[in-house]
C-alpha cells in the first residue's frame, strides 16, 4: 500500500502525525494585531506582567508559560513542547528513554494509567490501567499540567521515585519504583502450539510494522507451514506510529478502507485503503484488546472487526480517536495540536467511547503469564472452531 508521505509518531497520550502546517495563519494573525482587541489584550497583559510584577520574569518564560496555557485549554492532548518536552518526544519514538514505563492521560481531571508498557519498573511492580495517581514523592498532583506530570516521572536510570494511587474506589495505597532506561520492545510472539501462533504489539513504533512481518514470518518457519490461526494481543498497547498501525492492519485486508480522518484542514482528510494481499490467507484472526489498547491499537482492531476479518476478545477499549499533529516551531520547540478525528470503515468514531469487543472476557492479571489466561483460552477456541468450520466448508464443496 502506498502511504502518504507523511512522519507520525507516538507520545506519551497520544496517536501524532506530521501534517505539514504553513505559517500563513501566524502572518495573518501578525497582520491583524491592530484590529484585534483580544491580540491588543494579550501584548498589554505580556507587558504589564514584564514591568510591573513583584519580581523579574524571563520574557522566554511568560512567552512559554502563555503558549503552554492556550493549548492546554483546548484539550488533554494539545501540548507546547519546548526544547526538552520535544527531545523526549523524538526519544519515546525511537524506543528509548529514561522513566517508569507508562503510558499517561488525564481521565476525569485524575492523572490516569493508561497502560504500564511491557517489561519496565511501572510493570513489574503491578500498575494497572485506571490507576490514578494523586501525589509524586508526597507532592500533591492538584494543579499540573500533563506534561509537567510526564516531566517528573521522567529521570536518570537508577533514580527513585515514590507515587501514591488510588485503584477502583479503593484506599490509597503507595508503589516505590526505581527509574530504568526504557527500552520498549514492540512485537514479541511465538507459536501457542502446532498451526497457532501469538503476537503481541506493545507498542506502535517507528519499525514496528517490520518487526511484526519478521515475527510472522518466524512463526510460520518455526510451524513447517502456514499458521492455522493467529492471536493478535493489543491489550495495553497505547498506540503510537499511525502508519504502523496501518500496515498491520494492511497485512490481513485485501479490500477497502482501513481507517480514515476528518479535520478543519485539507492536509488532515486522510484515507487509508488496503493494498490487496493478506499474509495468512484468510486464517482465523483473535484480537484481544482491553481498556489500556488504545490509538492506534483501536485502529488496526476497529478496521478488522469492520471486515469482519477478525473477532474481538476481552473488554472495551480506552477511546482515543483524535489525531494530534507533532508541528515543529523554531527554536527546536514544537507544538503538538488536535487537528483530526480517526474514523473506522464502517464510519464508527470511537473518541471517548471505545471499541467494544465481539466476546467480553475480563483479563486476569496480565503481569503474570499473559498467555494462560481466561481471555487467550477464549480466543484459541475460537481459532480452533473457526478452523474447524473452514474445513467442513471445503469438504462440503469437494
Amino acid at each position: 500500500m502506498a502511504l502518504r508521505p507523511l512522519t507520525l509518531i507516538g507520545i506519551v497520550i497520544s496517536m501524532v502525525t506530521g501534517i505539514a502546517l504553513g505559517i500563513s495563519g501566524y502572518h495573518a494573525w501578525l497582520d491583524d494585531r491592530g484590529k484585534n482587541p483580544e491580540v491588543l489584550t494579550f501584548e498589554e497583559v505580556l507587558n504589564q506582567v514584564q514591568t510591573s510584577y513583584v519580581d523579574e520574569v524571563d520574557m522566554r518564560d511568560l512567552v512559554s508559560g502563555a503558549l503552554r496555557g492556550m493549548l492546554d485549554n483546548l484539550d488533554a492532548h494539545s501540548n507546547y513542547l519546548d526544547v526538552n518536552d520535544y527531545n523526549n518526544l523524538r526519544a519515546e519514538t525511537s524506543g528509548q528513554f529514561g522513566g517508569i514505563g507508562i503510558e499517561l492521560g488525564l481521565v476525569d481531571d485524575f492523572f490516569t494509567v493508561i497502560s504500564p508498557l511491557d517489561g519496565t519498573p511501572a510493570n513489574a511492580a503491578g500498575l494497572q490501567p485506571g490507576d490514578r495517581i494523586i501525589e509524586l514523592d508526597q507532592e500533591s498532583l492538584r494543579g499540573k499540567k500533563l506534561i509537567d506530570v510526564v516531566e517528573l516521572l521522567r529521570g536518570e536510570p537508577g533514580t527513585d521515585i515514590e507515587m501514591r494511587l488510588i485503584r477502583d474506589a479503593g484506599d490509597p495505597f503507595i508503589v516505590a519504583l526505581t527509574r530504568s532506561t526504557i527500552e520498549i520492545t514492540s512485537v514479541s510472539g511465538h507459536l501457542v502450539e502446532p498451526g497457532y501462533g501469538y503476537i503481541r504489539i506493545s507498542q506502535f513504533q517507528s519499525a514496528t510494522a517490520e518487526e511484526f512481518a519478521g515475527k510472522l514470518n518466524e512463526l510460520v518457519e518455526a510451524n513447517g507451514a502456514e499458521l492455522d490461526g493467529l492471536v493478535l494481543d493489543l491489550r495495553n498497547n497505547p498506540g503510537g506510529v499511525l502508519q504502523a498501525s496501518v500496515a498491520v492492519a494492511d497485512s490481513f485486508l485485501e479490500e477497502g478502507l482501513i481507517v480514515y480522518t476528518e479535520g478543519r484542514l485539507p492536509s488532515s482528510q486522510l484515507k487509508y485503503r488496503a493494498s490487496g494481499k493478506d499474509v495468512l490467507a484468510g486464517a482465523p484472526i483473535v484480537v484481544l484488546i482491553n481498556d489500556g489498547s488504545a490509538s492506534a491499537a483501536e485502529i488496526v482492531a476497529g478496521a478488522l472487526q469492520d471486515h469482519k476479518r477478525a473477532q474481538l476478545v476481552g473488554t472495551t477499549s480506552y477511546g482515543k480517536g483524535s489525531v494530534q499533529s507533532v508541528m515543529p516551531l523554531s527554536g527546536d520547540r514544537a507544538i503538538k495540536l488536535t487537528t483530526a478525528y480517526y474514523y473506522t470503515p464502517d464510519g464508527r468514531s470511537i473518541h471517548k467511547i471505545g471499541i467494544e469487543p465481539d466476546i467480553t472476557v475480563e483479563s486476569v492479571d496480565i503481569t503474570a503469564d499473559r498467555h494462560d489466561d481466561a481471555v487467550m483460552a477464549q480466543a484459541m477456541e475460537l481459532l480452533k472452531q473457526a478452523q474447524e468450520d473452514s474445513d467442513e466448508s471445503l469438504h462440503a464443496r469437494l
